[in-house]
C-alpha cells in the first residue's frame, strides 16, 4: 500500500553537540526508508527543543555524552514531559505513536518510569558486545532475523541493573536482552533492551553504529591505546575482526532499526487506511 503522504519522523538529538558518529548512522538508516519517511532534527539538551505530539508518527531519541541522572532542569524536564505526553496519547488514541529509546535516552526512560536502578559503571563497557536475547526477547519483532545471540556496538559509562519486576509488570513492560554472563565476575547483568510498550521500545546498546563509522573511531590513536590498556591486544585486535565479519554489526546495522520503522510504518498505514474510508 502507498502513502499518501510521507509519514513522519522526529529525531531527538541527545549529544547536546558532542562530536558523533550516531547521528550520521542514524541519518543513513532512516534514508533508506526516504520514499516513505521524512524526518525532523530536534536539539533536546543544546536548545531543549522537542516536538509536538500530534505532528508527528515516529520518533527515534539517540544516545548521548554524561550521567543520565544529571540535566539542567529545562531540557530533562521537558523531555520528561514528552515521555508522558506520548505514553498518554498512546492510551487514549487509536494513531498510535513509536518511540525508539538509544542508550542515554534509554537510561532516562528506565528511570523515569521507575523500572530500574542506573549506576555508574566500575569502567567503560566499549566494544562489540554479543547480547542475549531474553525469552520474551525471542519472540520481540524489533529483534526478528537476529541471531541468539547477536552483537552490538556497546559504549557507556552508566548501567540499567536491578529490575524492579513489580513495575515491569505493572507498566506491561518485559526485558528482552540482557548481557551476556561474566561468569568470572561478580557483577550483576545489565538490562541491555525493554520494550515498555507495543510502541515503545529501548536499547542500552547502539543499534546504528554501523562498521565504517567504529572502525575509524577504533583506528584514532588515542582510542585504540585506550581500549589496548583496558582490555589488551588480543582483545582490540578481535574486536577489529568483528567489524568486518558480516553476521554482527552489519547484521544489527541492517535490521533492528530497520524493524522497528517498518513495524511503525505498517501500524500509521494500517490506521490511515482503516481511517480514510
Amino acid at each position: 500500500m502507498e502513502p499518501k503522504e510521507k509519514i513522519k519522523l522526529a529525531v531527538l538529538d541527545m549529544y547536546d553537540a558532542e562530536p558523533n558518529q550516531g547521528m550520521r548512522c542514524i541519518f543513513d538508516i532512516v534514508g533508506r526508508f526516504q520514499d516513505e519517511i521524512s524526518f525532523t532534527v530536534f536539539d533536546v539538551r543544546g536548545k531543549s527543543e522537542l516536538p509536538a505530539i500530534g505532528d508527528f508518527d515516529i520518533y527515534i531519541s539517540t544516545g548521548g555524552p554524561g550521567n543520565p541522572l544529571e540535566g539542567n532542569g529545562e531540557w530533562d524536564t521537558a523531555y520528561y514531559r514528552f515521555i508522558d505526553t506520548l505514553w498518554n496519547w498512546n492510551k487514549e488514541n487509536a494513531n498510535k505513536k513509536h518511540l525508539l529509546l538509544i542508550c542515554h535516552s534509554f537510561q532516562m526512560a528506565c528511570k523515569h518510569f521507575g523500572l530500574a536502578e542506573i549506576t555508574k559503571r566500575k569502567s567503560t563497557s566499549f566494544g562489540v558486545m554479543r547480547i542475549p536475547k531474553t525469552i520474551d526477547g525471542l519472540e520481540d519483532p524489533l529483534f526478528e532475523g537476529l541471531p541468539q545471540p547477536f552483537y552490538a556496538v556497546d559504549s557507556r559509562d552508566y548501567q540499567v541493573v536491578q529490575p524492579r519486576l513489580n513495575k515491569f509488570k505493572q507498566k506491561g513492560a518485559s526485558i528482552i536482552a540482557l548481557e551476556k554472563i561474566r561468569s568470572h565476575l561478580e557483577y550483576e547483568r545489565a538490562i541491555m533492551a525493554v520494550r515498555f510498550s507495543k510502541e515503545v521500545v529501548g536499547t542500552q546498546f547502539h543499534p546504528e553504529a554501523d562498521p565504517i563509522s567504529f572502525m575509524n573511531h577504533l583506528k584514532k590513536p588515542e582510542v585504540k591505546e585506550k581500549i589496548i590498556q583496558l582490555k589488551g591486544k588480543a582483545r582490540y585486535r578481535t574486536m577489529l575482526e568483528y567489524l568486518m565479519d558480516e553476521d554482527k554489526i552489519y547484521k544489527t546495522n541492517e535490521t533492528l532499526i530497520p524493524n522497528f520503522l517498518r513495524n511503525a510504518l505498517d501500524d500509521v498505514l494500517r490506521y490511515q487506511q482503516a481511517f480514510s474510508h
